[in-house]
C-alpha cells in the first residue's frame, strides 16, 4: 500500500527532508513538497547585502530544482490542516490527503504586530526585498544614530542582528564616518546573547567597537516627528534614532492559526524537543524555524533536525519506535567585521563555551579569527551542494560533539578523613 508524505514548505527544512527522503524510503511512497512560490531564498546571505558583500540575485534560486527527481512540486498557499482527516485543504479548493505530514514552513515576519513598525525611516534586513532597500538607506547614510532593535524573541537566527552591528562598524570605519555614526544595539533579553559565557564574549565585542548596548527593552512603539525617530518600549524606556533597523516579531505561518489543535499562540508548532514528533498527532512531524521546541531558529539547527526527523519518519511509516536523538545542536558563525568571525557551538544542555569545533584540530570557538570568516562566506556553495540536497557533512553529526570544548569544571563529592564528603574541583 503506498503511502503519502506531505511536506509543507519548500525552504530549507523542508528541502534537505523531502532529499533525504527520497533517498531512504522506497519508490512507492508518494512525497510532495508545498509552498507558495518557486523562489528559494538563501537567508544567511541577506545579512550581507546591505553592506554590498552579496548580490540579491545570487541568493534567489527555484524551489523545484532544488528537488531530487522523484518528489513532486505543489505550487500552492495552505488554507489549513485538518489533523483530524489527515488533509491539507489549500486556497484554491483543492485537498492534498496525508498519511504523514512535515511542516516546515518556518516563520513568518510580523511588523503590523508593533505601532510605527511599518513606517519610513525603520528598516529590515530579515526578507529580500527589505535587505535591498536596506542597502540603499545605509549608502545614503552620513551620520546620526543608527540603532539595530531586536522586538521580541525568538527570531531566525538570533546572532544576526549583533553580526549586523559588527559590519555596521566596520562598514562606516571603510567609509571614513564612524565617528559621525552612533552605534547602538537594542535588545529585549537581559544580555547580549542568551549564554552567560557566550553573552560576556559579545558584550565585550560591542565594547570594544563602541556600539551600545541596551538591554531588557521591550518595544511597544516606534514614533517619528519632525525632530526624528523613537523606540519606545513598554516601560516608557526611549532610545532615539535617525536610522534603524529592525527585527519584528515573529510569528508562525498563517494557516497554523486556522488549524485546530495544530499549534501554539504564536503559530508555530509544539513537538517533542529529541525526536521532532507533533503534540497535535503522532503522524505530524516538524522541522526548522515552524517548531516549537527550545532550540534556536537557526540554518544549522534545521540541518542537525533533518537527520534525526527523516530517520524517524522512516521509523514511524515501518512501525518502529522513535529515536530521542535531536540534542538541540546548533552551530553559528558570527560575522565581526574586517575579514573576521567568530563560532558558537551548543545544545539543549551546554552553552556556547571556548575551545575547537569540531575537535581539538578544528575552527576557534569564540574567538575571532580569519578561519572563522572564511567558513562563514564558504558555506553558501556547502548550502545549495550539500545541505539542500540532504548529504552527510563528513565529520559533522547532529550530535553536539564534545571534543575540543574546554568544558567547566564539575564539582564532585570526596571524602574526608572524618568520612564527610567536601566538594572538590574535577575537569
Amino acid at each position: 500500500m503506498t503511502s503519502r508524505i506531505v511536506i509543507l514548505g519548500g525552504g530549507t527544512g523542508g528541502t534537505l527532508s523531502a532529499n533525504r527522503l527520497r533517498r531512504m524510503l522506497d519508490e512507492d511512497v508518494e512525497i510532495t513538497v508545498v509552498d507558495q512560490d518557486d523562489r528559494h531564498v538563501y537567508q544567511p546571505g541577506l545579512l550581507f547585502v546591505p553592506f554590498g558583500l552579496a548580490a540579491p540575485g545570487s541568493l534567489v534560486r527555484a524551489r523545484g530544482r532544488q528537488l531530487h527527481a522523484g518528489i513532486g512540486y505543489r505550487r500552492g498557499v495552505v488554507r489549513r490542516v485538518d489533523i483530524d482527516q489527515d488533509r491539507v485543504h489549500l486556497a484554491d479548493g483543492s485537498v492534498l490527503p496525508y498519511d504523514l505530514l512535515v511542516i516546515a514552513t518556518g516563520a513568518r515576519l510580523l511588523p503590523e504586530e508593533t505601532e510605527g513598525l511599518t513606517a519610513p525611516g525603520v528598516h529590515s534586513f530579515y526578507d529580500h526585498a527589505g535587505a535591498q532597500e536596506l542597502a540603499s538607506a545605509l549608502a545614503a547614510f552620513d551620520g546620526g544614530r543608527l540603532v539595530v532593535d531586536v522586538v521580541d524573541m525568538p527570531i531566525k537566527c538570533p546572532v544576526a542582528p549583533l553580526e549586523f552591528c559588527f559590519l555596521a562598524d566596520w562598514y562606516f570605519r571603510r567609509r571614513g564616518i564612524r565617528d559621525a555614526v552612533s552605534l547602538t544595539y537594542v535588545t529585549p533579553l537581559d544580555a547580549a546573547f542568551t549564554k552567560p559565557v557566550a553573552a560576556a564574549a559579545l558584550a565585550g565585542l560591542l565594547a570594544r567597537k563602541e556600539i551600545e548596548l541596551v538591554t531588557e527593552f521591550n518595544t511597544g512603539s516606534v514614533e517619528h516627528d519632525a525632530a526624528g525617530g523613537r523606540l519606545v518600549s513598554f516601560d516608557e524606556r526611549v532610545v532615539p534614532f535617525d536610522l534603524a533597523v529592525v527585527v519584528p516579531l515573529h510569528g508562525g505561518a498563517g494557516y497554523v492559526e486556522a488549524s485546530a489543535g495544530l499549534g501554539d499562540e504564536l503559530g508555530f508548532v509544539p513537538a517533542d524537543p529529541r525526536t521532532l514528533q507533533s503534540v497535535a498527532r503522532p503522524n505530524i512531524f516538524v522541522i526548522g524555524d515552524a517548531a516549537a521546541v527550545p532550540a534556536s531558529k537557526a540554518g544549522s539547527v534545521t540541518h542537525f533536525e533533518g537527520e534525526i526527523l527523516t530517520r524517524n519518519v522512516a521509523r514511524f511509516l515501518a512501525g518502529q519506535e522513535l529515536e530521542a536523538g535531536f540534542d538541540g545542536h546548533a552551530n553559528c558563525f558570527v560575522e565581526t567585521g574586517f575579514g573576521k568571525a567568530l563560532l558558537i557551538d551548543f545544545n539543549y544542555d551546554t552553552e556556547p563555551l571556548p575551545g575547537r569545533y569540531p575537535g581539538a584540530l578544528g575552527l576557534p570557538l569564540l574567538e575571532e579569527s580569519r578561519l572563522n570568516h572564511l567558513g562563514k562566506r564558504m558555506f553558501a556553495w556547502l548550502y545549495w551542494h550539500g545541505l539542500l540536497p540532504g548529504r552527510d557533512i563528513p565529520g559533522i553529526g547532529s550530535t553536539m560533539p564534545r571534543s575540543g570544548k574546554r568544558l567547566p569544571a564539575v564539582r564532585r563529592p570526596v571524602p574526608t578523613p572524618h568520612g564527610q564528603p567536601h566538594d572538590e574541583q574535577g575537569d
